[in-house]
């Protein structure tokens, strides 16, 4: 392994650029109980510029995570509550014309945050999921004949539905692919859902957040996701994995037929990333083959789409990335 890579001396300006990261936990943590998997995926999604899609039943404290996560970081939250009867400009904005100065006056939308909740974002139709997706990607929107940048940091926390409800638009599997990220929250255990009822069976329950850090530090500590190194064996662990999810036959893999389409080299790039960031979270400087295990099932599982005969047989995306994870050799 690469010595300068991992010196002291860098490893000391990595953990000097990321010292914000436990007191920001340790913050969100006084109004949000447990959910640490969620927090630390919000965090990774930050650090490496990455968006997070989000599945879960209502009450999960998805909405107040990230508002928590917001007042904490000093960063502008908006939430957009999608329905079948949104347009495209609720999200992005609109030009205004006013008769009296016979001009037109941009009127810019939520999408113009640090932070967007984009909330049951399959309960609007494609027209208005592409406007979101496409200000995602490309960091700018354009109204009229100008081109607006967003601002930086911007994350978009997508929640969704599960497909089986009436009245919600699936994803379509390119769209998804934009999100670096998707996580599944489950349901708090018996203490901590006791200490949720503690702290939040009031009628003004307390919420207060206090500032603990800053964007330019978050700014800041995503340059240095870059300099994390990442050994040239592990790179060629995430492009196998990557790879066993399109031929698992050359793994001696035998799952072709419960996959449906594999993982994009957007895949391969988003693992890369969010293995970086959570290595930078762990404190270190390198990557190591359990980074990669760590976040991976949240960057492929929506990433390798099962076939009918997985469905038939009650196989899901994450069986199939398990499998893969299992029959890929660790460098």
């Amino acid at each position: 392994m690469n010595q300068d890579l991992t010196s002291p001396e860098t490893e000391e300006k990595l953990k000097k650029a990321t010292s914000w990261i436990p007191a920001l936990r340790e913050e969100i943590g006084r109004v949000i109980v447990g959910q640490h998997y969620l927090v630390d995926r919000l965090l990774v999604g930050l650090l490496a510029n990455g968006h997070v899609l989000l599945e879960g039943v209502p009450g999960l404290a998805k909405t107040l995570s990230i508002r928590t996560l917001a007042s904490a970081t000093n960063a502008e939250f908006k939430r957009i509550q999608f329905t079948p009867d949104l347009l495209p400009a609720d999200i992005i904005g609109t030009l205004i014309y006013s008769p009296k100065e016979e001009s037109f006056h941009t009127r810019k939308g939520p999408i113009f945050a640090n932070l967007i909740l984009a909330d049951e974002i399959n309960r609007a139709p494609a027209k208005v999921q592409s406007a979101l997706l496409e200000a995602m990607q490309e960091r700018q929107v354009t109204l009229g004949d100008e081109t607006y940048p967003l601002p930086e940091p911007f994350l978009v926390l997508a929640t969704e539905n599960p497909i089986d409800q009436e009245g919600t638009y699936p994803l379509p599997e390119a769209q998804v692919d934009r999100f670096m990220l998707k996580l599944k929250v489950g349901y708090p255990g018996k203490t901590d859902e006791r200490e949720i009822l503690d702290r939040m069976a009031s009628t003004a329950p307390k919420l207060d957040v206090n500032a603990v850090t800053s964007l330019e530090a978050i700014c800041n500590a995503r340059q240095h996701v870059n300099e994390v190194y990442t050994d040239p064996k592990i790179r060629d662990y995430i492009v196998d994995l990557v790879l066993a999810s399109r031929e698992p036959a050359q793994f001696k893999l035998d799952i072709g037929q419960y996959i449906q389409f594999g993982a994009s080299p957007r895949a391969t790039i988003s693992l890369t990333l969010a293995a970086k960031a959570w290595a930078l979270m762990q404190g270190r400087a390198y990557v190591i083959p359990q980074d990669i295990k760590d976040i991976g099932m949240d960057v492929l599982r929506h990433r390798v789409i099962p076939s009918y005969e997985a469905e038939a047989e009650e196989m899901t995306s994450e069986d199939l990335v398990g499998a893969i994870f299992d029959a890929v050799p660790v460098p």
